[in-house]
């Protein structure tokens, strides 16, 4: 395993991400704690001490079984602990430390190793900067209850730049993948917080799992790669970015395990041959001649006025395209429209969503031919 130096301190640059554990019976808020601990520890037996968990994950349990695995397994000072502060929660100040300190207790620990404001949109960062966010911060600091303190981001560039700049962050997390760099912050991001000198953990490496099996062009260019999985070559991107601290993995099985802890031992910051940069510029040209509309799924387009899913719409509808997921895509679209979902035939045509949509996309028309697509 291969380390991050931040300030002297040994970060495994691969993350474990704590959002996709096996579960029992299909249920998201069951954990196979026994599967899952087995994972969880080899893992650290090849390096990795790197541990991400939030709030939310696995229904509210995540948080609860990390701090018992670790607990129980005498592991705790062995492993950087990191989850994130709920900011869509945040009503009023009080609500800070109250959340806080019942995650600590969730995880059966005296400090946070790595704390995030999680899920950060411009209105909610806002929302909790007006409501004292910053004093909070410098009060758990100083109170030895967080180590180090960050957000991670899902919105806009231009929202980016304006959380980035707004306090002295130890770190930050974004999107990104060799297919996302124009995609919310992007790499536009990374340069920027690189520049301010505030390290970046990156999530959703592999989009989801789904660069694991691209589109059968893609493949096809994959196989200049004898000896690398679609995984490896995809991971191989942000690892080789030197100020990316650690990149975060959702890993479910051991060879998934074997395969991402390998990679993070053998891949150096800046070295990405120029058969690296082709295949990563051809493999995108291939996507984006496959998509079907440039939704971002920023979600400025919500609350629809007739209460449609239009991100979620659009994405069954790209990734029938992109990932050659055509049914899988039908079958959600069914399952969608079974549970009550709005379609097409609910819009007024408002024209709300496509005034306010930062890519000017022609959302109207667009529902109307996913529908005629996903229906089928």
């Amino acid at each position: 395993m291969k380390y991050f130096n931040l300030n002297g301190e040994k970060i495994s640059r691969l993350g474990y991400g704590t959002m996709r554990f096996p579960v029992i019976d299909g249920d998201n808020s069951k954990i196979d704690e026994e599967k899952a601990g087995k994972l969880l520890m080899d893992a650290v037996n090849k390096g990795v001490n790197y541990i991400d968990t939030a709030y939310n994950y696995h229904g509210r349990t995540s948080e609860k079984f990390v701090g018992k695995f670790f607990y129980e397994n005498n592991l705790r000072d062995k492993v950087n602990l990191t989850t994130k502060l709920p900011a869509w929660l945040v009503e009023e100040t009080a609500d800070f430390e109250r959340l806080m300190n019942e995650q600590l207790k969730n995880l059966r620990t005296d400090h946070i190793d790595f704390y995030l404001l999680h899920s950060l949109d411009i209105k909610t960062f806002r929302k909790i900067r007006d409501l004292g966010v910053f004093d909070f911060i410098k009060r758990a600091k100083a109170g030895g209850k967080v180590r180090h303190m960050g957000f991670s981001f899902h919105d806009e560039f231009t929202a980016f730049e304006e959380i980035l700049k707004s306090f002295d962050w130890d770190f930050c997390q974004i999107q990104l993948n060799y297919l996302d760099i124009n995609y919310q912050a992007g790499l536009k991001g990374y340069e920027m917080a690189t520049k301010l000198g505030i390290p970046v953990v990156i999530m959703e490496p592999l989009k989801g799992g789904k660069l694991s099996n691209p589109p059968t062009e893609v493949k096809e260019l994959l196989r200049d790669f004898k000896h690398m999985s679609a995984s490896e070559v995809a991971i191989k991107y942000p690892l080789s970015l030197p100020n990316v601290m650690t990149v975060l993995s959702g890993m479910n099985t051991h060879e998934q395990v074997e395969e991402n802890t390998k990679m993070a031992g053998s891949v150096e910051p800046e070295t990405l041959t120029e058969k690296d940069k082709t295949f990563y510029k051809n493999a995108r040209k291939i996507f984006k001649s496959k998509e079907r509309i440039g939704c971002t799924g920023c979600e400025y387009c919500l609350p629809c006025t007739a209460e449609i899913n239009i991100p979620k719409i659009f994405e069954l509808w790209n990734n029938a395209y992109l990932f050659d997921e055509a049914p899988k895509s039908k079958k959600i679209y069914y399952k969608y429209v079974e549970d009550g979902g709005k379609t097409t035939a609910d819009c007024i045509e408002c024209t709300n969503c496509e005034s306010m949509c930062p890519q000017n996309l022609e959302i109207i028309d667009g529902l109307r031919k996913a529908n005629e697509f996903l229906k089928k």
